[in-house]
């Protein structure tokens, strides 16, 4: 619906999760059952739907990558600053919520995610989410910012970066504590 090529990492709703009845019975021989009928045929050539698990890093670290919706989590955002990707912030629990609004209102990285009424997210707000990241006054302005945070990463984790630094001195102090 956004018109933009998409990655879409998903796995099947656990059995035991309180949210999984929402999608009926599962497949076991078929990971992405779940999926409304006919999305993957209406994707094909659009995007590509990967069950279970792709190598993120890579992944955020390609030059294709313009966007990414993450559930929040810390070692994400992580990876999506020290390559400069613009986020789409959909948490799910716990820490996620909090870390949501770091991202969207105090560093102005990410668009927040919010829900409707009934508490969900409708595919029309996901397309226009993912259309805001790559156009319009937003998407610059938040693509700008993220390349500034992206800067910063890489000075830090340079040779004379902080971090390295940081963590030299970790390593000397046990070295020596070991002494």
């Amino acid at each position: 619906m956004s018109g933009r090529r998409f990655l879409w990492v998903v796995r099947s709703p656990h059995d035991e999760a309180t949210n999984a009845t929402y999608f009926g019975n599962q497949s076991a021989d078929d990971p992405l059952a779940f999926l409304p009928e006919g999305f993957l045929d209406r994707t094909k050539g659009v995007g590509l739907v990967v069950p279970s698990w792709a190598p993120q890093i890579q992944v955020l670290s390609h030059s294709s990558t313009g966007g990414f919706l993450t559930h929040c989590g810390w070692n994400s955002i992580l990876e999506s600053i020290a390559n400069g990707v613009p986020l789409i912030a959909w948490p799910l629990y716990a820490e996620q919520k909090m870390n949501s609004v770091l991202l969207a209102d105090g560093l102005k990285v990410a668009l927040r995610v919010k829900v409707n009424e009934n508490g969900l997210v409708m595919k029309e707000d996901i397309a226009n989410y993912a259309r805001s990241i790559f156009e319009g006054e937003e998407g610059k302005s938040i693509k700008s910012k993220m390349n500034e945070l992206k800067s910063a990463a890489t000075r830090a984790l340079s040779e004379d970066g902080s971090s390295t630094k940081s963590l030299a001195e970790v390593a000397r102090i046990w070295k020596d504590h070991k002494k």
